[in-house]
């Protein structure tokens, strides 16, 4: 059966509009004629039941301040949702934020002091570690190995110092795809109890998974461990809301969350989130599971055939991910840096893609490059096209 349901074909995307509104690497930042496959950004239109909740709060034409703490109603129904999850979160121990960015900022800000140290996976999103140096700490780089489809913890220890504050978690992993299982949540829970460390704790993806392992938050794996836990979610991945900025941290302590809020700035009104945001999330949480449902089959049924393309190809290897919409592939064997192959097949092939730059992804990213699936499988199709085309010149080059 085909995941490629009536919402999510060729027909609906409107790239006359992505060329004027699809930034960050995407439609409206590359040449004419390249396809970006690149940020982790949807090329589809939302849920109709999130565009009509935002025009019925528009027409009255009010726009006024907002609670401290974020609409009540936006809270209740992030709580709601992580329990569902398992989460145990109660709606006042919920901040809304101007995206996830923001929160892990604020998380920061909030926990750490000047000469602390975190440490930060590599590879991993680059908001880590940013987030980490604005408070004036060290990013401490772990490693990551993967032996059997799971990152290898064994040595994680020896990067531990007495100045090690917090650990930093994205699970699911960007940019790796994996989903943590019981095994790595329990080893990191285990080693983070041992030390007192606090966990800043990125769910952005958690949505996003694809069933061979399914989804599991460290709020759930040890009571006293959860304490030390501040999380952070949002919307940009599983509704595609990148552009209203909606984000949140949560956490099980209520004098932590105390910590969050007075870190957030947001009783000064110098942070906050926008009442449109909130309005657009209230919506995405209640009323649009059938379209994240069919979203999600849409990208595995993509996901299954740009893996079966990218086995195939010569001179590159990659896994499947189990979660996120984006591939981590492997560029070594063809002997030219990530920013050569992102450069090359750019120029040459006319698709764009993500460089494993330490600077977007850490030490470790060097040798690999990023893929965004969440487009029109045509578009993914001629993308693959376009790649399998460049890496035949370039075998026969290396």
């Amino acid at each position: 059966m085909s995941g490629e349901t009536d919402l999510f074909k060729n027909k609906n995307v409107n790239f006359n509009i992505l060329k004027k509104r699809a930034y960050n690497l995407r439609w409206a930042e590359v040449p004419d004629g390249v396809i970006p496959l690149t940020a982790a950004d949807i090329d589809f239109p939302v849920s109709e039941e999130i565009t009509k909740a935002l025009i019925d709060y528009i027409k009255p034409g009010y726009f006024s301040y907002t609670p401290t703490l974020g609409f009540p109603e936006f809270r209740r129904e992030i709580a709601k949702y992580l329990q569902e999850r398992r989460e145990n979160i109660v709606s006042d121990n919920v901040l809304p934020v101007d995206s996830v960015a923001r929160g892990m900022y604020i998380v920061a800000k909030a926990i750490l002091k000047p000469g602390d140290e975190a440490i930060v996976f590599d590879p991993v999103d680059f908001l880590f570690k940013n987030s980490v140096s604005s408070a004036g700490a060290k990013p401490v780089y772990f490693p990551t190995k993967i032996i059997d489809g799971k990152i290898d913890f064994t040595n994680l220890e020896k990067y531990i110092t007495p100045k090690t504050k917090m650990l930093c978690l994205c699970n699911p992993d960007n940019p790796l795809g994996l989903v943590y299982g019981d095994e790595e949540l329990s080893i990191i829970s285990s080693i983070c109890n041992k030390y007192n460390l606090y966990i800043m704790n990125d769910e952005i993806w958690s949505d996003i998974v694809y069933g061979e392992r399914p989804f599991k938050s460290i709020l759930s794996v040890d009571d006293d461990l959860s304490k030390r836990i501040v999380s952070v979610n949002g919307f940009s991945k599983s509704y595609g809301l990148a552009g209203l900025r909606i984000g949140y941290i949560y956490t099980q302590d209520h004098q932590l969350f105390e910590k969050i809020v007075d870190a957030s700035d947001v009783k000064t009104t110098a942070g906050g989130i926008s009442s449109l945001s909130q309005v657009a999330g209230i919506a995405a949480l209640s009323k649009a599971g059938k379209w994240k449902k069919e979203f999600i089959q849409f990208l595995k049924y993509n996901r299954d055939y740009c893996y079966k393309r990218l086995s195939k190809m010569k001179g590159i290897s990659t896994i499947k991910p189990e979660a996120t919409y984006v591939f981590w592939i492997n560029i070594k064997e063809l002997k030219v840096t990530s920013q050569q192959f992102v450069d090359f097949m750019k120029t040459k092939e006319k698709v764009a893609l993500v460089p494993g730059s330490e600077e977007k992804f850490g030490p470790g990213a060097e040798g690999y490059v990023r893929l965004c699936f969440a487009t029109s499988h045509e578009i993914l199709a001629e993308g693959l096209n376009r790649i399998e085309k460049g890496l035949k010149i370039l075998n026969k080059e290396k």
